[in-house]
């Protein structure tokens, strides 16, 4: 059984929703930054009602859809969103309620039905998601690939969409940023390359993977009269790596390459590709390196930013916490969720 459980939140308090939910479930899939799948199959009918409980832990409404498919919990979280006698939540379970209730569906609100199928189902008299349950499985297929004949099943509440509880492998990483002010000098340009590689690789860390292939590109600003300059170079790592010292050298060898004097740059950027699970990765055949104290070294300082702070402790190279050429957040939002020094302040 699966449950839709979307809510309409910033990174951090979307993270705060997903943690209270995997607090009450055994498995859940983070489908986006405002929706999750829970498996419910191991809760009994009257433990499903406490599943409500973000609004009084997190503080913010959710729209809940239960279903015994990943389809069919969509479509119930689209009625309870619409319908407001549903108060919020809607529940598919029923083979009686589903009958009555994915005729008053239209089709293109099944998960997986664009416009272009939509208009497709419409041709042969498929208005609704019951008329879309009631298609021969092989003529959804032949009209709308594999993934027709799958959404047939799961309408009728056969399972083919189980949860996925690992993150798909990532295609690159990239870090690239406007810069708050002309930057002229190689040394402000090596200072970004090098923030933006470092930002890079504790990304990769995170994320549990290692780059064979790096990118790098500077470029002057095309909507102004000065002297136009763009360009950009690649190269391989000798081995796959995360490692913050490696992906910063490599990517300021090909910044120095790239850089011309005389012109004004506003942007510049580097470009993670051709990445791998680290667990995998295979080492060059004469490493000198001490991989196992380098890398406790950078998992401690990736420990101490998210501890105390973006930046608190980073490589020499990077150049200064406030740099000129950093990118001035004048207009963003305020982080009311993550910044107590930015928490709005009411009088009466």
């Amino acid at each position: 059984m699966g449950l839709a459980f979307p809510f309409h939140i910033n990174g951090d308090v979307s993270h705060r929703v997903v943690q209270t939910l995997d607090s009450m479930v055994p498995t859940i899939e983070t489908y986006s930054i405002d929706e999750s799948f829970l498996n419910l199959g191991e809760f009994r009918e009257r433990e499903v009602e406490p599943l409500a409980r973000v609004l009084r832990w997190v503080g913010i409404p959710t729209c809940v859809g239960i279903g015994p498919t990943k389809t069919l919990a969509k479509v119930a979280n689209f009625i309870a969103k619409k319908r407001p006698q549903y108060r919020g939540v809607c529940d598919l379970r029923s083979n009686q309620v589903r009958a009555d209730l994915l005729s008053t569906v239209p089709v293109d609100e099944v998960w997986g039905i664009g416009a272009a199928s939509a208009a497709k189902l419409a041709k042969i008299g498929v208005q609704t998601a019951a008329d879309l349950a009631a298609l021969d499985p092989d003529n959804a297929r032949a009209l709308l690939t594999v993934t027709g004949g799958r959404t047939v099943y799961e309408l009728r509440g056969i399972s083919c969409l189980p949860l996925e509880l690992m993150e798909p492998t990532r295609k690159g990483i990239a870090v690239t940023r406007s810069f708050g002010a002309p930057v002229t000098s190689w040394q402000e340009m090596r200072e970004a390359i090098a923030s933006y590689a470092t930002r890079a690789a504790e990304k990769m860390r995170r994320y549990k993977v290692a780059a064979e292939n790096i990118f790098v590109f500077m470029h002057t600003n095309t909507f102004n009269n000065d002297p136009f300059y763009s360009n950009g170079a690649s190269a391989r790592f000798s081995e796959t790596t995360n490692d913050t010292g490696e992906v910063v050298a490599l990517a300021v060898r090909l910044g120095e390459r790239l850089w011309r004097d005389g012109f004004s740059y506003s942007k510049c950027g580097v470009m993670i590709t051709e990445l791998m699970p680290e667990t995998i990765r295979q080492p060059a055949l004469w490493g000198e390196l001490d991989r196992e104290k380098r890398e406790r070294a950078w998992r401690a300082m990736d420990k101490l930013n998210v501890t105390l702070g973006r930046d608190t402790v980073r490589i020499l190279g990077a150049g200064p916490k406030e740099a000129v050429w950093k990118l001035r957040a004048e207009h963003r939002s305020p982080r009311w969720t993550t910044r107590w020094d930015e928490l709005p302040i009411a009088r009466a």
